[in-house]
C-alpha cells in the first residue's frame, strides 16, 4: 500500500536525522470513521497497530477484523469517559488519554475486575485550551502518582498541541516534562506534523489522514 510505505519512509528519514533507530517508533493508523473496506488493505500490506477514537465504534468494527488478523494492536486515542472504562480496558491493549483522577479510579477498577493491565497515556492539555481534554501540566506529576498508586501501567505522556500554529515547542516541552517525570515513551504527532514529532523524540504517531485520505463523516 503505498500510502503506508510512504509514511514509513518519512519517519525513518525523519529517525534518521534525529539519530534514531526508526523501529523504536510506533506507527498508530487512526482509523476512526473508517470501515472495515478501508483498514484490511493496511493489514493486508503487514500493518497491525490502530487507533481508535471512540470505545462503541471500535466495538463495532474490530471484533470481526481480529477473528481474521489476531495478532492487531488496539489503541484508544481519543477521551475516555469513566462509565466506558471496563469496556475500553476489556477491547484496548493502549490507551491514551488517562487525563483526570475520575479516570484513574475507573480504570483501576475496570483493569483489577478484567485480570488485565492496560498501559496508559497520560494525555496533557499542552497548549492549555479550554476546549480540549488532558491534564494541566502543573498537575501532571500528582495524576502519575495517583495513577501508579492505583496500580496502572502509566508508560508515557501524550498531547495534541493548538491547531494552526508550530507544534514543535509543543512537543519539546512534552519531551521535557517526560523527563522530569521519568517517563520515556511520547505519544505526539498526526498527520500533518508526524516528522516534527518524531525528531523531537516521539515514540508513537498517530497518523490517519495521511493513510486513509479524508475522514468520513462520523455517524
Amino acid at each position: 500500500m503505498d500510502q503506508l510505505e510512504d509514511i514509513r519512509s518519512r519517519i525513518a528519514k525523519s529517525a534518521a536525522i534525529a539519530g534514531r533507530d526508526p523501529a523504536g517508533i510506533e506507527l498508530v493508523a487512526v482509523s476512526k470513521t473508517h470501515d472495515a473496506d478501508a483498514i484490511v488493505p493496511l493489514l493486508e500490506a503487514g500493518h497491525r497497530v490502530f487507533g481508535e477514537n471512540r470505545v462503541q465504534e471500535a466495538a463495532a468494527k474490530w471484533p470481526a477484523l481480529r477473528e481474521a488478523f489476531p495478532d492487531v494492536k488496539l489503541h484508544l486515542v481519543g477521551q475516555l469517559q469513566s462509565n466506558k472504562a471496563e469496556e475500553a480496558v476489556e477491547l484496548f491493549d493502549c490507551i491514551h488519554g488517562l487525563d483526570r483522577p475520575s479516570l484513574v479510579t475507573a480504570l483501576a477498577k475496570a483493569m483489577e475486575k478484567a485480570g488485565r493491565k492496560v498501559p496508559c497515556f497520560i494525555q496533557v492539555n499542552i497548549g492549555d485550551e479550554e476546549q480540549k481534554g488532558g491534564c494541566a501540566i502543573a498537575e501532571v506529576p500528582a495524576l502519575l502518582a495517583s495513577a501508579r498508586e492505583a496500580g496502572i501501567p502509566v508508560i508515557g505522556l501524550m498531547c495534541v498541541p493548538p491547531a494552526g500554529i508550530e507544534a514543535a515547542p509543543f512537543f519539546a516541552l512534552l519531551a521535557e516534562i517526560a523527563a522530569d517525570n521519568g517517563l520515556d515513551q511520547l505519544s505526539m504527532g498526526m498527520s500533518d506534523d508526524f516528522e516534527t514529532a518524531v525528531l523531537l523524540g516521539a515514540t508513537h504517531v498517530r497518523v490517519g489522514s495521511a493513510l486513509f485520505g479524508a475522514r468520513k463523516k462520523a455517524a
